[in-house]
């Protein structure tokens, strides 16, 4: 294999609900032997009260995001492996936490007091050496929300899920931060046919290591 461009740290997959970040990460850190940081989905405390009544706990939930991922960065900061992580610090400030003040769901005061604090701990830690985003349509998200069968994904708004594509979107078009890859998913199947899983490294390779 061909000499990376810099010494890797951080890797990140970002993506709306639904478009594969978890498989993805999973086959990658196998893949690369790269050490692989989750969502802490199944541990939230706030995500199933949060998909009844957003209104209610949605500041309560991007405060255990922004904690967790937070956490997450500092740990791979003070590390030696290359980590790839599932989700990053920059969707919940740019995505998640802005969509929901505008449906409504988190209230001004709630949102304003959350940005503050990321622009605040923002400063203290560095982008990825390289982010992934998978870009979704909304029938492909769908499909793989149903497929996996989450029992609390199942009040899940089509209007949220619009919303956030059009936030996700938005956030990679102004994306200044480090290295970008876009992967667009719609025709991959990356998590039962290797062909389209070696189209995926194929493209990291040629964004890490050079090759064309």
């Amino acid at each position: 294999m061909a000499k990376q461009k810099k010494q890797l740290k951080h890797i990140a997959i970002a993506g709306n609900i639904g478009s594969g970040k978890t498989t993805l990460t999973e086959k990658l850190a196998k893949h690369y032997n790269w050490e692989a940081r989750f969502e802490d989905v199944e541990n939230n405390p706030y995500l199933n009260d949060f998909y009844q009544d957003m209104p209610r706990w949605s500041f309560n939930l991007q405060i255990f995001f922004l904690n967790s991922r937070l956490r997450q960065l500092v740990e791979i900061q003070e590390g030696n492996q290359i980590v790839i992580q599932d989700r990053t610090i920059y969707e919940d400030a740019h995505i998640f936490a802005p969509n929901l003040h505008e449906m409504g769901l988190m209230s001004t005061r709630d949102f304003e007091n959350y940005i503050s604090f990321f622009r605040t701990i923002s400063k203290k830690v560095n982008a990825p050496d390289l982010l992934i985003y998978l870009k979704a349509s909304i029938g492909t998200l769908v499909g793989q929300i149903e497929r996996r069968g989450r029992a609390y994904e199942d009040n899940i708004r089509l209007d949220y899920l619009k919303q956030l594509n059009s936030y996700y979107n938005n956030w990679i078009d102004n994306y200044k931060e480090g290295p970008l890859l876009v992967i667009n998913v719609d025709d991959l199947n990356y998590a039962d046919k290797s062909d389209d899983f070696g189209k995926v490294v194929e493209k990291i390779d040629a964004e890490l290591f050079g090759l064309f």
